[in-house]
């Protein structure tokens, strides 16, 4: 089943009214699940459902609830086997209770517990793989193997559905492409507001002549963050100045990540060059600030919300060219270099990263320009809210008895 073939939004704000839908995901910090989780709660209260969430909170719990969610609170993040078993039963309590007519899962752990109490209850089960979960051992594939057995499962982007068709082959007749959606009014350069930047900027401690190459990923190896560093020195040695080098994200408990950054940054003499700035609040000035967004991944992204955010701001954006990078940002020599939304470069390779910085940097104001008008064209015909909205309760309804 593609997106394609959903039922058509208009239907499904009808069938849907009167409805309970319950999301469960283990707790509502930053992410592109968890974001993803809010905006569909909101056109869910927008189609008169109720939008249940069952999580163990977190930063956007406020959020759900001034948009008219309901959290539950549920010990979901728990990945204890004895743990979820008990959440089985306790989760089929829950929804009988609630009269909830639908889950969602959009994690492996909480997609068995919700799995085994959407049994128990006789409701449907959609579940969103959000991620390329690691893992080739049998016993892994089979833990992972949660998240296609929705009885609509939803990929986030075509690389991922690629993937799910490729090691759950079962799960192809109830698969559909439904992408990361991104709020186009609030990514707009005309919703910023200058005291945002000024704001930000003087919470980063940058100096009005300074540009940014900006990461915005929490703080894991896999996200690059080293080989941002490594390109920040190859560039200073290369007498390319004015630039600072921001992180932006959460360690998570990485402490010993953390250790070896900060290790890193001193031994390049990149001090007060490099920035760690923890979890930024908002995005859109961030990318407002950004003469770069660089994604550095060394493993897949199953989609890349915060690349797409950026070309909807118009920053020029560097990224690994790895999972669905070539889904997200079009560059040489799939694309026309005379398309380009951005650049795409081999995982893992410092030097790379340095060129492609380089010439974003070094881009003439007019190229920098028509960059980033078909950056902001391209997000805004492939990556709306709407859209991602639109379909997403399509899916539910097509999952829906009767």
């Amino acid at each position: 089943m593609s997106a394609g073939t959903l039922a058509p939004f208009g239907r499904a704000r009808a069938s849907l009214a009167g409805r309970t839908i319950l999301q469960v995901i283990p707790r509502l910090d930053a992410g592109g699940a968890e974001r993803t989780t809010i905006d569909v709660a909101d056109a869910l209260v927008r189609a008169g459902a109720r939008a249940l969430v069952a999580s163990e909170g977190g930063r956007l719990a406020s959020e759900l609830q001034a948009i008219g969610g309901v959290l539950l609170p549920f010990p979901a993040a728990t990945k204890n086997p004895l743990a979820m078993l008990l959440n089985v039963r306790k989760l089929a309590r829950l929804m009988i209770a609630e009269r909830v007519d639908l889950v969602h899962a959009r994690s492996r752990a909480p997609a068995w517990v919700s799995l085994g109490a959407c049994r128990i209850a006789e409701r449907p089960l959609v579940t969103t793989y959000h991620g390329a979960y690691n893992g080739a051992s049998t016993l892994k594939l089979r833990y992972n193997s949660v998240m296609a057995r929705g009885d609509v499962v939803i990929a986030n982007s075509q690389f991922t559905a690629d993937m799910i068709t490729r090691l759950y082959p079962q799960a192809r007749d109830r698969l559909c492409v439904i992408p990361r959606g991104t709020d186009l009014r609030a990514f707009s350069p005309a919703s910023v507001e200058r005291t945002r930047v000024v704001r930000l900027r003087e919470t980063w401690g940058l100096a009005p002549h300074e540009r940014v190459v900006l990461v915005a990923a929490r703080l894991t190896a896999w996200k690059g963050q080293r080989i941002l560093v490594e390109a920040a020195h190859l560039l200073q040695a290369h007498g390319l100045e004015d630039v600072r080098y921001i992180l932006a994200g959460d360690a998570q408990g990485r402490d010993g990540y953390v250790r070896e950054l900060d290790a890193l940054i001193q031994k390049c003499g990149l001090a007060g060059v490099v920035s760690r700035v923890g979890h930024c609040d908002d995005m859109p000035a961030a990318l407002m600030i950004a003469s770069v967004l660089a994604v550095p991944s060394i493993d897949p992204e199953a989609f890349g919300r915060v690349a797409v955010e950026a070309q909807a701001m118009g920053a020029m954006v560097v990224a690994s060219d790895r999972g669905a990078v070539a889904e997200t940002v079009l560059a040489p020599p799939q694309t026309p270099a005379e398309a380009r939304t951005g650049w795409r470069i081999p995982p893992g390779d410092p030097q790379a990263l340095a060129d492609a910085l380089k010439a974003a940097l070094t881009m003439g104001a007019t190229a920098r320009e028509a960059i980033s008008r078909r950056a902001r064209a391209h997000v805004e015909s492939r990556f709306s809210l709407e859209q991602m909205t639109r379909e997403t309760l399509a899916a539910y309804l097509s999952a829906l008895p009767g």
